[in-house]
């Protein structure tokens, strides 16, 4: 079962941050080791209202949760992202609590070092590594399988990794066990795949939407006419209705990005170009020019 942050520290989803850090530390203060020495259970309990403040009370991590539930925030953060940058001997200080090292004892130390859990010494993980990974435009918007060689201390190794549909440029993915070997017999690092999704030459996307630019006559656009558009699913008509101005949208509902992580499928939107013509015929120029006199 995956973790609830908000659960944890009994606030809502839409809690600000000062309601997030007084949960914070009325909790730690309750569950704090120091105050519950051989409590293994208050241990875990201060153990986790940490990590689910170290995301909360962070923007980035915290919409990043919220954008890809707990699962999917996990595929893109280890342990070590999670407390990343967060200063735990500031927020013990700020918040009148002993004994700094507890965050090295419980944790392991920023980084993954070596801690201790109740006294016991703890395994030193292997080093996470971080590798760029190019998705082609509509791999990143359906989802699929993508093959990544990877090379490692066992040289290269050919992994299937899935991509989850939606993902866009700058997420992580994560393979768990495929970082760097323990220098003591504990478990390995996993490898990041730091996405980075290419530009396609029919689509572009605003988050969950896409846009495609279908072109239409001038007479179209004044009278109303029927366009193509071309849709991840095939081409499908659309009719364009009298008066529709170059730069105009026709929304075709659920054809965006498919539905994930409890995400609405996207739309797509047809960007009209109304086509002015380079040349005209003697007969097209004396059908304007009765236009004009008509007035317009």
């Amino acid at each position: 079962m995956g973790k609830d942050y908000y659960a944890t520290l009994g606030v809502a989803k839409d809690a600000d941050n000062d309601t997030i850090k007084k949960a914070y530390r009325k909790l730690a203060l309750k569950h704090h080791p120091d105050k519950n020495p051989d409590d293994k259970q208050a241990e875990e309990k201060f153990k986790e209202i940490t990590e689910a403040y170290a995301v909360l009370s962070d923007p980035d991590k915290r919409r990043q949760y919220d954008q890809f539930g707990d699962s999917g925030f996990h595929q893109r953060f280890s342990q070590e992202d999670i407390y990343r940058n967060f200063d735990m001997g500031d927020i013990f200080r700020e918040f009148g609590l002993g004994g700094e090292d507890i965050f090295g004892r419980l944790f392991g130390g920023a980084g993954g070092r070596a801690g201790f859990f109740g006294g016991r010494p703890q395994a030193v993980k292997g080093q996470d590594y971080v590798m760029h990974l190019n998705v082609p435009f509509r791999l990143a918007v359906e989802g699929g399988k993508k093959r990544v060689d990877y090379r490692s201390e066992q040289g290269v190794e050919n992994l299937q990794v899935t991509i989850p549909a939606g993902i866009e440029s700058g997420q992580k993915l994560r393979v768990a066990g495929k970082g760097g070997p323990s220098p003591a017999g504990g478990p390995p690092g996993d490898l990041f795949l730091e996405i980075k999704v290419s530009s396609d030459p029919t689509y572009t996307r605003e988050g969950r939407d896409l846009q495609v630019k279908v072109r239409i006559p001038f007479s179209g656009a004044c009278l109303g006419t029927s366009a193509e558009v071309p849709t991840l699913r095939g081409k499908k008509r659309i009719k364009v209705p009298a008066g529709m101005q170059s730069g105009g949208k026709i929304r075709l509902k659920g054809y965006g990005v498919p539905a994930t992580n409890g995400h609405a499928t996207g739309d797509l939107y047809a960007l009209i170009e109304v086509e002015v013509p380079n040349q005209l015929n003697v007969e097209q120029k004396a059908l304007l020019k009765e236009l004009q006199k008509a007035g317009l």
